[in-house]
């Protein structure tokens, strides 16, 4: 008897605002703190960065990912960050200060194309990994078009959401994805609109 196999899933996360008090923490030219020296000589993992820059939200989509990923062959791995000049990249990505500092500089906006188009081509060599039946989950915003709409044209009905989401601001996603963390207890999913029916806001 041909075994079933399960499907997939591939975690997408929002990045975290680099522009912020926090931010400048780590960014400014002399950061004394020991993120922000790290940044400076070696370099520091992304996932660990944005943690520190948003706090609970952040942190709460990066244990969530992390905990209920499956494992799969896909280049890069099961949990992607969105980025405003790199595409998709690895939590473990290491990164530098100036690398960051370019981010801060580039505006995540569909009318960007140095946003849009290197998205793009990440989310494109995802999609030609996934078999029927894998699903790529966005932990972010799917209120304005900047993150549904390159995604969903490429992921179409296999880019979905939590449907806890809705309605419930940052602060609120965080408490909720530790909490599920903490229980063992995976969120429900939910299709993304097709990005025809967003429109645009902050």
């Amino acid at each position: 008897m041909a075994r079933v196999r399960t499907p997939r899933s591939i975690f997408v996360l929002s990045p975290a605002n680099l522009s912020g008090r926090r931010a400048n923490l780590v960014l400014r030219a002399d950061a004394r703190c020991e993120l922000g020296i790290r940044l400076r000589l070696a370099g520091a993992p992304l996932g660990e960065v944005f943690s520190f820059v948003s706090g609970l939200y952040f942190r709460g989509k990066l244990a969530y990912a992390t905990a209920f990923s499956t494992d799969v062959k896909i280049a890069g791995g099961s949990v992607f960050i969105i980025t405003s000049t790199h595409g998709l990249l690895s939590p473990e990505a290491l990164t530098r200060t100036n690398q960051l500092r370019e981010m801060a500089a580039v505006p995540i906006h569909i009318s960007n194309p140095q946003y849009r188009l290197a998205l793009e081509r990440d989310v494109r060599r995802l999609a030609a990994q996934l078999d029927e039946g894998d699903r790529v989950v966005l932990l972010g915003s799917i209120a304005t078009p900047k993150y549904v709409e390159p995604l969903g044209k490429i992921l179409g009905d296999r880019l979905m959401a939590p449907a806890a989401f809705v309605g419930l601001g940052d602060m609120g996603r965080g408490s909720l994805l530790l909490r599920t963390v903490r229980e063992r207890k995976q969120l429900v999913y939910v299709s993304v609109p097709p990005p025809s029916s967003h429109h645009c806001g902050p």
